[in-house]
């Protein structure tokens, strides 16, 4: 089968989006293709932002394929499904384009995962994956009939059909993935690397080393795709690493919801001639351990603190047994192994404005950086939603996104400072 892997040119005026807005590898769809080249099928993988292509040139260059399947992601990559834009205004103008000239649509990416009624009516597709979709991409292009297809959905008379559960990808022994060179030497963004005095030296790219976290804080958007941990083998995540150093990447960012101290993996690191960046927890790094991960490379971690109070961590289910001086002393005691360490908060009614002021400072002033706390988006996927709300509903990101712009009137500097209601985002493609 013929089969385009399609990652949008995404744009995005309006939106509370706060993620990075730079190109980074497309990883659900870099598996896919590797599973359906394991299985004989003619791939076509475009990135819109990586290959400097418009939504309309994208549609035109998938249209020339011909495909019997087209895929579609609503979110830019693996790494950013957790804070996704809310909004489908990309995908949908992708297939607007399309205009069905690229066979059976499939619709892949955390709006299907939770809401896939609305996904399915909002884009017109035929089916959308439930949960992570590389497997049921592959289990797709070998059959005809795709109603008994686990982890997937589709309308049938306006109503719609649900097949098992959302997907949960093996992931363990996923084989080495391999990019187009031009891809590679587009790539000059390094994810999340602050580190002013050190030279950037080659490519960026981004890897993935583990997926799901043995976590589940209140705010973390992942209980319908990327949920339970599973460590991936070392052997062909190496090669995949020696590969991307052989194609000029000079630094990598680990995807991983939580980068948990891996020994194997980091003394495999010091050996080679490329540094890297990590989100994690600071509670879960001993100081020997941090002096590994500075020897091994690590020049960038978000140190995923959340709240700089006991009740702030508490209202967020952090389940974290040390205290905020301790917190301070681990991050400050990472900030002497590697170059740029941050406190990531999120804004927490319980905070003290001043008592978290008092922390930021101390921080600050010891090399770590400690941003301002950013609004909390209450994600369909996340059990905040679910603790006001209950279970996703067709309105489900109507409602949060109503929700957040009422509780809000400022937001964060890597934010649209006049984000607009979800209609109004929506209403230009026709969702």
């Amino acid at each position: 089968m013929k089969v385009a892997l399609v990652n949008p040119h995404w744009t995005y005026e309006g939106s509370i989006y706060f993620g990075c807005r730079d190109p980074h590898l497309p990883l659900e769809l870099g598996y896919s293709r590797a599973l359906l080249d394991r299985d004989g099928h003619e791939v076509l993988m475009l990135d819109g932002q990586l290959q400097g292509l418009d939504n309309a040139e994208l549609a035109r260059r998938v249209a020339e394929f011909a495909p019997a399947m087209t895929v579609v992601t609503t979110a830019p990559t693996y790494l950013f499904w957790r804070c996704a834009q809310p909004e489908l205004r990309v995908p949908a103008e992708f297939l607007d384009h399309l205009a069905g000239r690229g066979g059976r649509e499939v619709a892949v990416g955390p709006h299907g995962s939770a809401t896939p009624a609305p996904t399915l009516r909002k884009l017109g597709v035929d089916l959308v994956i439930r949960g992570e979709c590389e497997e049921v991409v592959a289990q797709l292009a070998v059959s005809d009939d795709w109603s008994d297809i686990p982890g997937t959905a589709r309308l049938e008379e306006g109503r719609v059909v649900l097949s098992g559960a959302q997907a949960i990808s093996r992931f363990t022994d996923h084989p080495a993935l391999s990019w187009p060179a031009d891809w590679i030497g587009r790539h000059t963004h390094h994810h999340h690397r602050f580190d002013s005095d050190s030279p950037r030296r080659g490519a960026g790219a981004e890897v993935e080393a583990s997926r799901g976290c043995p976590y589940e804080c209140s705010f973390c958007a992942k209980m319908d795709f990327r949920d339970g941990y599973r460590r991936r083998d070392l052997e062909p995540l190496l090669q995949e690493i020696d590969a991307l150093i052989a194609q000029g990447v000079g630094y990598l960012y680990f995807i991983d919801e939580i980068f948990l101290p891996q020994t194997a993996l980091l003394e495999a690191l010091v050996a080679r001639d490329v540094v890297f960046g990590i989100q994690t927890r600071i509670d879960l790094w001993k100081p020997a351990m941090l002096d590994l991960l500075g020897r091994a490379g690590c020049v960038s971690i978000e140190a995923g603190l959340e709240s700089l109070t006991v009740e702030g961590r508490e209202q967020l289910a952090k389940r974290c047994r040390m205290d905020t001086p301790e917190l301070a002393e681990r991050l400050i005691e990472a900030r002497r192994h590697v170059p740029f360490v941050q406190a990531n908060l999120i804004g927490v009614v319980e905070d003290d404005p001043a008592l978290v002021e008092h922390w930021r400072g101390h921080l600050l002033g010891h090399g770590v950086w400690a941003n301002e706390p950013v609004p909390l988006y209450p994600y369909p996927s996340s059990p905040s939603y679910r603790q006001l709300w209950g279970a996703p509903d067709d309105q489900a990101w109507e409602r949060a996104h109503r929700h957040y712009l009422q509780a809000f009137r400022q937001f964060s500097d890597i934010q649209d400072q006049q984000p607009l209601p979800l209609p109004d985002l929506e209403r230009t493609c026709g969702c």
